[in-house]
């Protein structure tokens, strides 16, 4: 299992190095020294550190040459913090030796986690009259350039990440560089202080090449691909993209390591520990399905409206799977506010992005982002009502299958083989009697599954309670208009599932 976290880890590494400049240590530590049993011992961390500079040598040194090709260098005004930060590697790293694991390790994931953050509220590092490249230093950029050279450069050997962050921000805000060139000039730098560094937390601590040259042999190949192959995507595409995905890997990748990393902690508060269960199940069962839906959307000509609702089925599955082995109500409901309050400014940052209406097929601007709040918060609505309330959590888990399930029957049989319009008011008559059919027998057949062999309802009530609200589901989605059927329908299929079930 290690051996994925290994990959894993030098993957995103890699990422971060050929997107935004960031040292590889600030994915590669957190992902170790939580993950990886391994790298628990007195010097975990600091074995994980030595490995994620090793890996960041050549990861670096491919990013600089990739920016480089573009024109995306500017020593000049990057020379003196170069050679702050080269001068104090050494004396970081033996400081970070003495201190130990402690003070290194916690650090590290909060550091990941508020770069990330710190990309998502502010992607646009640069500011608005950039530098020319190659104009030299003024007497406050030269001051400005030893006083963060020398901290950044003690900072990125006893932490040994930090580094690359520190100087695309000093870079940027104070010396007037672009983003990309920011990003060039960093990585740059970083390929000798990587080097400086490795070798001497390597001759401080011997055994790291000893006891783990496997793994760091895996992670500098790993990390030296990703950062090829991110460098050469990060020149293509606009540098506001480049940095709200950087935040977006970080935030997640910070935010997961601090919870396993103080999972003793939380595990004393029921609430907290049941809930952060409900969002590990949930993100099981996400990333395999984004890891395939991704690729079939970006590769295949497959139609819109059939990826559009194959998005909508994992949607409203995900509930199921959350709530199913949930110690209660509430921790699937808090678990789904926390999912919608999370979703909505993250969706609202991305959906500026050209490539964001395209990929995710938007039939009007922000639909996506309002649909998923709603159908968050329905979710929790849903579960307080039938599981809080009437104590019938497979109600709940049963209407949401049948819905999410439905709508996309309707929807894949209605649009090639909807020749039958249904006209009477109040329908629109937009929608057809054979997509109705179809989300009529879809819904019956998830709604009884659920209920039956899932949740362990008797047959007779199952067929009857799946029956019943198959019918109102179909009936009541007929009638509604916009996007609100996301609420409605599944309420209302939810009255006689409560009823028989």
């Amino acid at each position: 299992m290690e051996l994925i976290w290994y990959i894993t880890a030098a993957v995103a590494a890699g990422i971060g190095t050929g997107l935004a400049g960031l040292s590889a240590a600030t994915v590669m530590v957190p992902v170790l020294i939580v993950l990886c049993p391994s790298f628990s011992g007195e010097t975990g961390a600091y074995q994980a550190t030595a490995i994620a500079l090793a890996s960041d040598i050549l990861g670096s040194a491919v990013t600089a040459y990739t920016y480089a090709v573009h024109r995306n260098i500017d020593l000049r005004r990057g020379w003196i913090m170069m050679v702050c930060i080269l001068v104090m590697c050494t004396a970081g790293s033996y400081a970070a030796y003495i201190v130990g694991n402690v003070v290194l390790g916690s650090f590290t994931l909060f550091l990941t986690f508020f770069i990330g953050i710190r990309f998502l509220v502010s992607p646009d590092t640069g500011r608005k009259n950039a530098a020319d490249k190659g104009e030299k230093l003024d007497w406050k950029g030269i001051a400005v350039s030893l006083f963060f050279g020398l901290t950044i450069g003690f900072g990125t050997g006893f932490v040994g990440t930090g580094g690359g962050m520190m100087m695309l921000v000093v870079f940027t805000v104070f010396l007037g560089m672009d983003l990309k060139t920011a990003v060039g000039t960093s990585t740059f730098i970083m390929a000798f202080t990587a080097l400086i560094a490795s070798v001497s937390h390597i001759f401080i601590h011997p055994a790291i090449l000893l006891e783990k040259w496997d793994v760091m042999l895996l992670c500098i190949v790993t990390a030296t691909a990703s950062s090829l192959l991110s460098a050469r995507f990060a020149n293509r595409v606009r540098s506001h993209t480049v940095g709200l995905l950087t935040g977006l890997v970080l935030t997640l990748l910070g935010g997961t390591m601090l919870l396993l990393y103080f999972r003793t902690q939380i595990q004393t508060v029921p609430l907290f520990a049941d809930t952060l269960q409900c969002l590990g199940r949930l993100v099981r069962y996400i990333i395999p399905c984004v890891s395939v839906l991704l690729p079939v959307r970006i590769l295949t000509k497959i139609p819109s409206y059939i990826f559009r609702k194959l998005l909508h089925i994992v949607a409203f599955s995900c509930f199921s799977v959350m709530l199913i082995g949930a110690q209660g109500w509430q921790p699937v409901a808090l678990a789904s506010v926390l999912i919608a309050a999370a979703l909505f400014p993250l969706l609202a940052a991305f959906e500026k992005e050209e490539w964001y209406s395209g990929l995710f097929v938007e039939k009007s601007g922000g639909e996506i982002k309002k649909s998923l709040l709603k159908l968050f918060l329905m979710f929790a609505a849903l579960t307080a009502a039938a599981w809080g309330v009437f104590g019938k959590s497979h109600a709940a888990a049963a209407a949401i299958l049948m819905w999410g399930t439905g709508d996309a029957a309707a929807a894949l049989t209605g649009i090639p083989w909807g020749k039958h319009k249904v006209y009477f008011r109040p329908v629109c008559g937009k929608k057809s009697w054979e997509g109705t059919i179809g989300m009529f027998a879809v819904s019956f057949t998830a709604g009884f599954i659920m209920l039956f062999p899932v949740c362990g309802i008797s047959p007779g009530k199952s067929f009857a309670g799946a029956l019943c609200g198959a019918a109102v589901g179909a009936a009541v989605e007929l009638v509604s208009e916009g996007e609100w059927d996301t609420v409605t329908v599944p309420a209302a299929v939810l009255v006689p599932l409560l009823l028989i079930c």
